[in-house]
């Protein structure tokens, strides 16, 4: 669908918004980094395979804060950078899944050594 500028500003008027006109530079920014920082943090718990230095309390509460980024996306602010919301989502509750994995391991190991 091809839409002129006035069609776009008469849809604006009436408080319709344009997915790809209202977003900001600084939220990709910030979204941009921490969406580099998680497959770096996913990478390191899959290779140490240990829960040492990891807080799934802390993961869990950023977890939270993007649900309440993508609501206010859905509801208030419809936008491209939804889609960078829901991929650090998803990276973060990889993260929180290996998480686990590695306390079941950590636990299985325990329970062979006190045998």
């Amino acid at each position: 669908m091809n839409f002129s500028v006035f069609e776009i500003g008469m849809l604006a008027c009436f408080g319709v918004s344009w997915p790809f006109m209202n977003f900001s530079v600084f939220e990709i920014g910030m979204l941009a980094c921490f969406g580099v920082s998680w497959p770096v943090s996913i990478y390191k718990s899959v290779k140490s395979r240990s829960t040492k230095g990891k807080s799934v309390f802390f993961l869990l509460v950023i977890l939270c804060g993007y649900m309440f980024g993508i609501a206010h996306k859905i509801l208030y602010s419809r936008d491209i950078v939804l889609i960078l919301y829901v991929l650090n989502s998803i990276m973060i509750s990889i993260d929180v899944s290996v998480y686990f994995k590695n306390k079941r391991r950590e636990a299985a190991a325990a329970c062979e050594q006190s045998d």
